[in-house]
């Protein structure tokens, strides 16, 4: 399913708002990713994917830019949810 909302998404050009709490899609489909808050729903920090618009799901899991970026991320998630 991801990758056919990557495929419609590069050949639409549509802005697209995809709301989830898997890691690994955001960075997978994202070329923006925000992380918020726990209630109330504050935007923490907001990174940018410097991940090839057209992205095999196999070659990004295996890219240290993936990897570099989903471990800032869950730091990040981790520290929020201790501070809430």
């Amino acid at each position: 399913m991801n990758a056919e909302l990557h495929r419609i998404w590069r050949e639409t050009g549509t802005t697209v708002v995809l709301v989830t709490h898997s890691i690994a899609e955001a960075v997978f489909l994202g070329t923006r990713v925000v992380v918020m808050s726990a209630r109330p729903g504050r935007i923490i920090r907001a990174f940018d994917v410097e991940l090839p618009a057209h992205r095999d799901y196999a070659q990004v899991m295996s890219d240290s830019r993936f990897d570099r970026l989903a471990t800032e991320l869950r730091g990040l998630l981790g520290s929020a949810a201790a501070n809430h």
